[in-house]
């Protein structure tokens, strides 16, 4: 398997990774506000297919045709890292798989030292590869799917890629705890007992 299709598999699996910490969520659960700065796994997913279909697209002069108008130059900030109330869990579904679809087109169709230009970055460095932009996104949607793997875990304590993950220790719901309590103990013990123990 040569370089470019290695780097699609793993953009490929990791987009896919990102869509399934929705399944079996509720509305609610899905748009609700986590961090303090207000991610939410619906908005994860919006923003992760809204960029790639930039780097994809634009950047190699081959817009995808799709308007988002939470880029357009009088949206407010940060409008496509969340879900309004008007827009469908099936609405961003799609555009997840629109944006996976024309992506996958431009990797397919253009060898990987094809160029392009992300005109968002500064002029410097503003003049890309094909492979530059494949590695960027596999970078970015591992990144945010991070952020979507402790938001899952927070919402109902579903953890690791899918059900019987090589990569999490097989526990049991009570062995979690007392690994968590143990952990707890260790930090106050360091911490010389000063700290206020974390309720999560």
């Amino acid at each position: 398997m040569d370089e470019k299709a290695i780097l699609h598999r793993y953009l490929r699996t990791r987009r896919d990774d990102l869509l399934g910490k929705l399944d079996g969520l509720s509305e609610y659960d899905i748009r609700r506000p986590l961090t303090p700065t207000g991610t939410s796994l619906l908005g994860l997913v919006k923003h992760v297919a809204s960029v790639e279909i930039g780097y994809f697209g634009e950047v190699f002069g081959r817009p995808a045709g799709l308007e988002l108008p939470w880029f357009a130059d009088d949206a407010e900030p940060d409008a496509d890292m969340w879900a309004a109330a008007d827009e469908t869990r099936e609405q961003i579904i799609e555009l997840h798989r629109l944006s996976a679809a024309h992506s996958d087109a431009t990797i397919e169709q253009l060898p990987v030292d094809a160029t392009g230009e992300v005109p968002w970055w500064p002029e410097e460095r503003r003049h890309v590869t094909l492979h530059q932009i494949l590695v960027h996104m596999c970078v970015e949607t591992a990144h945010h799917l991070g952020h979507a793997d402790i938001l899952r875990e927070l919402v109902d304590g579903t953890a690791g890629q899918r059900p019987g993950d090589p990569n999490l220790t097989p526990r049991t719901p009570d062995e979690w705890a007392a690994h968590r309590a143990r952990l707890e103990a260790a930090a106050q013990e360091a911490a010389g007992s000063t700290a206020t123990p974390n309720p999560a």
